[in-house]
């Protein structure tokens, strides 16, 4: 099988079965959304889900946060992982917005990169989601996922040399969808101890020895 025939079949049987895939983080505003991403690094978005309420409900947008230090936010979010460092970005990450973007969410890639705690993978994703933006987060699940069935090769050690892979080789208008794809099919079926790959249903285009 080409590489070119495994993403066909890999993202034609996605776009039947999986049509309108969407983040399983909860937000309202693109704030919301910025401050759950931030907060779901090494975490999972059920724990997220679980801790933004409350701390959004104080904090409602950016001018509300950069009022305060970091040890205003931290019981909030004190069941997150490694929550001092995430509540010190966040304080800083609400100064930066307020001071030089009045409050907006940047859609400029470099800038959402030069925020505090906001680093490729967590642009990738706010672009991706608000702006639909060609641009491809690889996480944990992605990178698992895309390597394992083939669509990048073993070579491909890094985040983003998976990433560059994917991006060459998924039609743009599909990337924003595909990123929730992998992430998806990582979670619940292509996990990292037990792929269920007698339930996968593009286990006839993947590379996976457990899936021949």
């Amino acid at each position: 099988m080409t590489t070119a025939e495994r993403y066909a079949g890999i993202l034609g049987w996605f776009e039947e079965n999986v049509p309108a895939p969407e983040s399983e983080l909860r937000f309202e505003n693109p704030w919301q959304l910025l401050v759950a991403v931030v907060l779901s690094a090494q975490c999972t978005d059920k724990r997220v889900n679980l801790t933004t309420p409350a701390l959004l409900e104080r904090f409602p947008n950016p001018a509300a946060m950069a009022e305060v230090g970091a040890e205003e936010i931290y019981p909030y979010i004190r069941s997150i992982s490694y929550p001092n460092n995430k509540a010190r970005n966040l304080a800083a990450l609400a100064r930066r917005l307020t001071e030089e973007h009045g409050g907006e969410i940047p859609a400029d890639q470099d800038a959402l990169m030069a925020l505090p705690g906001v680093g490729r993978k967590t642009a990738n994703v706010v672009a991706s989601i608000l702006w639909g933006k060609p641009v491809m987060a690889v996480d944990t699940h992605v990178f698992r996922v895309a390597r394992r069935t083939g669509l990048v090769p073993m070579s491909a050690k890094t985040p983003l040399a998976v990433e560059l892979e994917l991006t060459a080789n998924i039609p743009v208008e599909l990337i924003p969808r595909a990123h929730h794809w992998l992430i998806l099919h990582g979670r619940y079926v292509c996990t990292a101890r037990k792929p269920a790959c007698e339930e996968c249903g593009i286990k006839n285009f993947c590379n996976f020895v457990g899936c021949e």
